[in-house]
């Protein structure tokens, strides 16, 4: 049927009051759903290497048949970014009031994500594949890294604008001068637990490095040159 008398046909049953037609084949089940992603966060987990992370061996996993595998997703590249949304977190509300605080409040959400064995393993297994599969990486910066890069541009903007940040620096630089010492901890040494005041740490040496140079006496806004 073409999409004119689909069009045409769900006019009429408009009209006469007649439901709209159902989409054939079964529903998507959430329990499913769910069993896979955990399969794979589990396999992920236990060290399984990607090159071994079949969806035979995710549906065995997840108690499933493949081809409730294949009805969901096109490939284990579409699955493994469903599996990395899945583990999203939203950024924690920010006060507005204090750059630094805000700031600090961000990398504390790092930190404590870094903290997690199963975050830092999924993050390690995607930057390992991304050589192979480099659109996995690009539609998960899309639907999840970007979201979060904004709220930190969002609050070094807020920082240029109230005079705690030097104007004339990149801020895209700046960003990942503050994300960049824990995503390394995170990356580098996963077997030590980033320290405890990391995130103070790091704001507190970048702001120190880009804070606008405090006007020497005399000169300062609204002194007159005698």
């Amino acid at each position: 049927m073409s999409r004119v008398a689909e069009d045409r046909g769900r006019t009429a049953g408009a009209r006469t009051g007649g439901a709209a037609p159902r989409r054939r084949g079964r529903p998507r089940s959430a329990a499913a759903d769910s069993a896979i992603v955990e399969a794979v966060l589990r396999l992920i987990e236990d060290g399984v290497p990607i090159a071994e992370l079949s969806m035979e061996r995710i549906a065995r996993e997840a108690g499933v048949g493949k081809a409730t595998l294949y009805r969901r997703w096109s490939g284990k590249s579409a699955l493994l970014v469903d599996v990395m949304r899945s583990m999203d977190v939203p950024c924690p509300p920010l006060e507005g009031v204090s750059v630094r605080d805000d700031l600090v409040r961000l990398l504390e959400f790092l930190h404590r994500r870094g903290l997690a064995k199963r975050s830092s393993a999924v993050l390690r297994t995607v930057v390992s594949h991304v050589e192979a599969q480099p659109e996995l990486w690009a539609e998960y910066h899309e639907t999840v890294v970007r979201a979060r890069h904004e709220v930190l541009l969002g609050v070094l903007r807020r920082g240029v604008a109230t005079g705690e940040i030097r104007a004339d620096r990149d801020l895209d630089t700046l960003a990942a001068l503050f994300v960049g010492p824990m995503l390394a901890r995170a990356l580098l040494h996963e077997w030590q637990q980033l320290p405890e005041g990391l995130a103070e740490d790091v704001v507190d040496t970048v702001l120190e490095g880009v804070r606008p140079p405090a006007a020497e006496p005399g000169t300062g806004a609204g002194t007159s040159a005698r």
